[in-house]
């Protein structure tokens, strides 16, 4: 049984990761951003799903599933998982990087109803990615980095991608 959480900065390739783990071990696979977010109209703002809800999902995912990858940027939803975890891979990459690999994501129809759609957010997500070093927020490199260091099981940082 492999229970893997990946973690770290828009970008930095955690969906490619954790695809690459679940196609060759068999395991299931949950994007954070699927459950973190509220469904949004075309001219609304992203809202974060209330905690207790997006927990709820995490609950259930994890309750169906024996060995699975959980991914995401979201240091509140991970924390409430990782005593479940055999594995934490903190996704440590530069910002140039993540910069590079989020210019070159395919298409993700999970999160986006075109290619356009996703292209027409590329500017906010490079902002995005480009404020890592300089964020305090769960999302930030000081907030990954400090729950690593927490974690007292198996762990990987990975400063480039595999």
């Amino acid at each position: 049984m492999r229970r893997v959480i990946i973690f770290g900065n828009s970008g930095s390739g955690k969906s490619t990761l954790a695809k690459q783990l679940c196609e060759s071990e068999g395991l299931a696979h949950l994007d954070l951003d699927t459950l973190a977010w509220q469904p949004m109209g075309d001219d609304q703002a992203p809202l974060r799903m209330p905690l207790h809800n997006s927990k709820q999902e995490l609950e259930r995912f994890i309750a169906e599933k024996d060995s699975w990858v959980i991914e995401g940027c979201y240091i509140d939803l991970v924390a409430l998982v990782s005593d479940r975890a055999t594995e934490l891979i903190f996704m440590d990459l530069d910002v140039d990087k993540c910069i590079a690999n989020a210019r070159s994501r395919p298409w993700e129809p999970h999160k986006y109803e075109s290619k356009d759609a996703q292209d027409a957010n590329l500017v906010m997500l490079l902002e995005w990615i480009s404020q890592y070093y300089h964020r305090e927020d769960e999302f930030s490199h000081l907030s990954h980095n400090a729950f690593f260091g927490r974690y007292t099981g198996k762990k990987t940082r990975l400063i480039e991608n595999v």
